[in-house]
């Protein structure tokens, strides 16, 4: 008697089941991975506490409700406010420390232009209001997704 082996079954049975395992890792890494983040913008706004002619610095309230007004209202998707301390050398060479609080945006790279003239709007009522020289401002591509 002679044995026939027909490994058509085996083979196509083993090319199916790589197929399925290489397959099912793919289709649920996909589905972990979410949406792809989207181009946004992000600014950091440093504003210093210390005022100049010997009046006090600005208070903890007075930021807060500078924030409240000035801020929250032209970002209302959100922020985030990071309590610092500022390092800087005077025009006299003096190293000048101060409180300082940083303000973290984050909105659409489409929306740059217009958010940008928000800031600077931010910036100079902070100036003029609390009589600063400036109020520190980067600016980063990032991505993002929430």
């Amino acid at each position: 008697m002679k044995w026939i082996s027909d490994t058509r079954g085996k083979v196509g049975g083993g090319v199916l089941a790589a197929l399925i395992g290489a397959g099912i890792p793919a289709i649920v890494g996909a589905a972990l991975d979410g949406p792809e983040p989207e181009p946004y913008r992000e600014t950091r706004l440093y504003f210093g506490t210390d005022r100049p002619g010997g009046l006090p610095p600005v208070t903890e309230q007075e930021f807060t409700r500078f924030l409240d007004r000035e801020i929250t209202p032209a970002f209302p998707e959100g922020l985030t406010v990071l309590d610092g301390v500022g390092r800087w050398r005077a025009g006299d060479g003096a190293m000048i420390r101060e409180q300082s609080y940083e303000v973290v945006l984050l909105y659409p790279e489409k929306d740059a232009g217009v958010r940008s003239v928000r800031i600077e709007r931010i910036r100079s009522a902070y100036e003029q209001q609390f009589a600063q020289d400036s109020v520190g401002r980067s600016d980063d591509k990032v991505t993002a997704d929430f």
